[in-house]
């Protein structure tokens, strides 16, 4: 694996975190307006129009699939249905910080997956640099203490089928297009909430929902399409620290739009997780600048 591919990846993890963070405050937000299905129902309905235009635009076609991938992409997909319902569930009962400081234990999770079922190495140094930004993450979330409640436990369920998801997205194979793994997530999340969705009430949605919805549907279409790419570029285990990055746009928008302020235990703890992905990039900077000087 080159090493331009590791700054690659990490760069594009970086934003996918960045765009699935945007997504989830405008769902915690809409959540208050109608009902839990409704808002995932919409977002992904209006999502799919979108990728039909890149597909007609870039003209990928939608090949046919081997039955291997067309299986590892059903899978997928159900992992990645199980992780909206699991983490959107946690999201509506928790502030958005604390549902997002969970889920950095990701990088754990899946580095250890790609090590185990994909045989990539992982060095002490990137070990050291996971753990040291778990235990941010775990300063930040305080197991026990305020912040931390039973919808802890579904955001932790939510962290396998992601680990799932990711490992899925690695062993498809190159023959399968980025464009075609977006399309499939986008309709099978939407046929999956319009079925929950019968003999629910609709709310009326005001203007401002709707924009809400379009920002939530762009967003997460963005952050899939980075995902993809992120675990098709790179070592997972140089990646997947890189998700760290989210908290700091977690604490801003629980800042900006409800109100929930970082105290200093938070800070401490976001400070460590930001050092480790400072320390991580440069070291591999480093790397990659000593390789092409040889």
């Amino acid at each position: 694996m080159r090493l331009s591919d590791n700054l690659k990846g990490a760069s594009l993890m970086a934003g996918c975190v960045t765009a699935y963070v945007i997504n989830d405050a405008f769902m915690k937000y809409l959540f208050y307006e109608m009902a839990f299905f409704q808002a995932i129902f919409l977002r992904s309905i209006i999502s799919v129009p979108p990728v039909l235009i890149m597909i007609w635009l870039t003209k990928v076609a939608i090949r046919n699939l081997s039955i291997k991938n067309k299986r590892l992409l059903f899978v997928r997909v159900s992992a990645e249905i199980c992780t909206t319902v699991a983490f959107l569930t946690a999201l509506k009962y928790m502030p958005l910080a604390n549902v997002t400081a969970i889920l950095q234990a990701l990088p754990l999770a899946i580095t250890l997956a790609a090590a185990l079922f994909l045989s990539e190495p992982v060095g002490w140094r990137r070990w050291s640099a996971i753990l040291v930004g778990f235990i941010g993450v775990l300063i930040v979330v305080r197991p026990g203490l305020e912040g931390f409640n039973s919808y802890s436990i579904v955001a932790l369920i939510a962290i396998l089928f992601i680990t799932l998801r990711e490992i899925i997205t690695r062993k498809l194979s190159s023959e399968v297009p980025t464009i075609t793994v977006v399309l499939s997530t986008a309709v099978g999340s939407t046929i999956f909430s319009g079925l929950m969705m019968i003999g629910t009430d609709w709310s009326t949605l005001r203007p401002t929902a709707w924009l809400l919805l379009i920002g939530a549907a762009v967003a997460v279409l963005i952050a899939t399409l980075l995902n993809v790419l992120a675990m098709r570029t790179g070592e997972i285990g140089f990646v997947s620290p890189f998700r760290y990055t989210s908290m700091i746009g977690a604490i801003c928008l629980g800042i900006l739009m409800f109100g929930d302020w970082p105290d200093l235990p938070t800070v401490i703890g976001t400070i460590l997780i930001v050092s480790t992905g400072i320390y991580t990039f440069r070291r591999e900077t480093r790397l990659r600048t000593e390789a092409l000087a040889d």
